[in-house]
């Protein structure tokens, strides 16, 4: 009885030319292990196979055929009949990520002669094996945990010249002219590439850029190591503040003076530690930008539960969210009810500061809320001319913008940034030893809005601003 092929992961697509022909073929195999060259097509016209290399890349990339339909038909027409079916069903494999592999085909035979001090593709699986890491296995099959970490890093060429020098001195050769693209007929990218790998400052460069983001990958979660994934891997780097939306609580005169009146500053400097006067105060500068804060996020929160609904928060479209994604993991799956009552959690923290009272959480929403907005409100200080806008007529003081301050004096404790770590997985549950310890009590989604006991909980008939 035959067997179905076993469906391995494809890389790339490559070109082989001779004088009679030339050949397509695709590179498949783990991206991280043993790989193997495959057949696709054979045809005479060199101009034709290239077309097809970069039709099939394109595929891969997209993980759609459809975005090649047009060309495929205009080359296929252009084919004998025999690789013109070929193009066909590689063009398929390609859109899936798969290739179906025979027996045998993805076997890399060691090296006959290694160098001496050299280790044989085969050397390496057996020392994978032995350090308890199967060879080629799935992310379901490893016995232990894996951490992914992706970086990001993005650099401002300021003199293309000292860059491919020191690139050159680093022993990097450009790529040859007939593999250079239009756009970087240098190999900008490559030597870009090679002065990375030490880690330190780039000669003739500017970093503009520098992230990192790490994550512990989990099965039941669906994750999946990068050779096996049915999807490109995504990562989702933080918010900068020119991405945003145009700021929305824009206070007029008016507003401006009540926020004067709610938020009184109040001058002293007797330096008397039992004077009320010199303590800190929630200035009405900081308080501005915190309404700014806490309306962006209120309305995006609102925008997400009407326009994705139950939809889970996934790591594969995080373009998709423009808030829920940067909450904590454990409630991704919430319904869109909890994330209207996530919403209305920062209109709640604005009603505070619109009849004159510090931010007060009532709740862990609140909290998560309340510690999002004393994030994002610096950034909305960028955007303000303070000679043209109503904030610029607000009173200052020396506590303006202190958002450390705000940090330590809102919160009852910061146990819920602790659901960020990844480390601390299963912590929200109240029966957590570790919770137990601490004293969290309950900050699984569920209980996010059961109220503290003080502050006062919120009205229960309040509502929904929209």
């Amino acid at each position: 009885m035959a067997t179905e092929p076993e469906l391995t992961p494809v890389v790339d697509f490559l070109c082989e030319h001779s004088p009679s022909k030339s050949r397509v073929m695709a590179l498949i195999g783990p991206y991280h292990g043993s790989r193997s060259l495959t057949g696709v097509l054979t045809c005479k016209d060199k101009h034709r196979a290239y077309q097809a290399v970069q039709l099939l890349r394109r595929a891969l990339a997209a993980r759609d055929a459809a975005v090649v339909a047009e060309d495929l038909r205009a080359l296929a027409s252009a084919l004998p009949d025999a690789p013109a079916g070929s193009l066909r069903t590689a063009t398929a494999h390609a859109a899936s990520g798969t290739w179906p592999a025979p027996a045998g085909t993805t076997f890399c035979p060691p090296d006959e002669n290694p160098g001496e001090g050299e280790e044989t593709q085969g050397d390496e699986a057996s020392a994978a094996s032995e350090s308890g890491t199967p060879h080629g296995a799935r992310l379901k099959d490893l016995p232990g945990k894996v951490v992914r970490i992706t970086h990001l890093r993005e650099f401002h060429i300021t003199d293309e010249d000292a860059l491919i020098r020191a690139a050159m001195d680093a022993d990097w050769d450009p790529l040859p002219a007939s593999e250079l693209v239009e756009d970087d007929p240098r190999d900008l990218i490559g030597a870009v590439m090679t002065l990375t790998e030490s880690g330190g400052w780039i000669t003739g460069a500017d970093t503009l850029e520098d992230q990192s983001e790490a994550e512990l990958l989990r099965a039941e979660g669906g994750d999946e190591l990068t050779s096996w994934s049915p999807v490109p891997v995504t990562t989702h780097f933080h918010h900068g503040w020119l991405l945003r939306r145009p700021v929305s609580h824009t206070p007029t005169e008016e507003g401006a003076s009540d926020l004067a009146a709610l938020f009184p500053v109040k001058e002293c400097s007797c330096a008397d530690e039992d004077c009320e006067d010199c303590g800190w105060q929630l200035t009405p500068r900081t308080a501005d930008l915190l309404l700014n804060a806490l309306s962006v996020l209120a309305d995006q929160a609102y925008d997400d539960a009407d326009d994705l609904r139950d939809q889970p928060v996934t790591k594969q479209r995080p373009g998709d969210w423009e808030l829920f994604n940067r909450l904590p993991s454990l409630t991704w799956s919430a319904d869109r009810n909890w994330r209207r009552r996530m919403a209305r959690a920062f209109d709640d923290l604005t009603d505070d500061l619109e009849h004159g009272r510090w931010p007060q959480p009532s709740c862990t929403a609140e909290e998560m809320a309340l510690h999002l907005a004393i994030e994002d409100a610096p950034s909305y200080l960028d955007d303000i001319d303070m000679h043209d806008t109503a904030h610029g007529t607000l009173p200052e003081h020396r506590d303006d913008y202190d958002w450390d301050a705000c940090s330590d004096l809102f919160f009852q404790d910061g146990d819920v940034l602790m659901l960020f770590d990844a480390r601390l997985d299963g912590i929200e549950d109240p029966d957590c030893d570790v919770n137990q310890r601490l004293g969290m009590g309950d900050l699984r989604a569920a209980a996010w809005f059961e109220p503290f006991g003080h502050p006062p909980a919120r009205d229960p008939e309040r509502g929904f601003r929209r």
